[in-house]
């Protein structure tokens, strides 16, 4: 019998068989949706003439690893480099800074949502598939915090001027968690201060700062230790905040007392008096124009 051949053929493609890398900047991917939400809130995208520009993120030294990671995760040329300088804060700041010039991958980037200049009120939650547990996580990294108040109370906040990313954390954490925010801006600066704390923050740090993520490593440890917190013995739960409708305001603005008012509606003469100065000074909107 003829020895057969079972070697394979030449004309046989075998390249399928090696996985491929993935696309850059591909949302759907955890690691680069996180990337993207660290560049919008702490990047900043510049351009120049005949299509010169560059991506460039600098943030403290002890925090290098997440620039390094972003290196890897990048098929095009970068650099990353150390510098000291005076700021507002310190006399010697240390930073690292991570800079990008290729077009191609600027062009990707501010594609997807990352604006040239000034951005920080521009900035909008991607508009394709993404990973927003990842997303939201690069966020909250380069402009949020992740720790223990000094009352010992695990916490959770985002400090950001966009309107679309606070709403965004706030509707996106409430569905998680039940526990619902209303975002109002600073009256001093303009920015907005979300902030989440005890089983909130605990099940928010836990469900972003899953094992095995891309992250800042303090803030991972921080997320972790959130883990152990236990609400004392004796710390009142408080109850899930009850809308205002138009029908409450109707109600609140013909009783003829806040007593009367507070017992028909069911909620604390405080409240009723705050509601009722609201709506006298246009702060919310009447109930004749609710819902119209």
């Amino acid at each position: 019998m003829a020895e057969q051949d079972l070697s394979v053929p030449a004309l046989v493609d075998t390249s399928a068989l090696t996985p491929s890398a993935p696309t850059f900047m591909d949302l759907e991917n955890p690691e680069y949706a996180y990337m993207f939400g660290f560049l919008q809130a702490d990047g900043h995208l510049s351009e120049q003439t005949r299509q010169r520009g560059r991506l460039t993120v600098e943030i403290q030294v002890r925090d290098i690893a997440v620039l390094q990671e972003f290196q890897r995760l990048t098929p095009y040329n970068s650099s990353i480099t150390e510098r000291t300088r005076a700021t507002n804060f310190s006399a010697n700041h240390h930073s690292a800074v991570w800079r990008l010039h290729a077009l191609e991958a600027r062009t990707t980037l501010n594609r997807l949502g990352l604006p040239y200049g000034r951005k920080s009120k521009r900035i909008t939650p991607p508009r394709v598939p993404f990973s927003r547990r990842d997303y939201l996580r690069g966020v909250i990294d380069a402009d949020g915090s992740v720790g223990f108040t000094g009352k010992g109370l695990p916490f959770i906040s985002l400090t950001t001027i966009s309107t679309t990313i606070g709403a965004y954390l706030c509707h996106y954490t409430k569905r998680l968690t039940g526990a619902e925010r209303m975002i109002k801006r600073n009256t001093r600066d303009g920015i907005y201060n979300i902030v989440y704390t005890k089983e909130a923050a605990v099940l928010l740090a836990a469900h972003l700062y899953y094992p095995g993520c891309l992250g800042l490593e303090r803030k991972r440890a921080n997320a972790r230790s959130l883990g152990s917190w236990v609400r004392p013995p004796g710390m009142r739960i408080r109850p899930p905040r009850k809308p205002w409708t138009a029908e409450a305001d109707r109600v609140l603005l013909a009783a003829p007392t806040l007593a009367h008012a507070a017992e028909e509606l069911g909620r604390s003469q405080s409240s009723c008096q705050t509601r009722r100065w609201r709506l006298a000074n246009g702060i919310v909107p009447s109930p004749t124009t609710h819902h119209r």
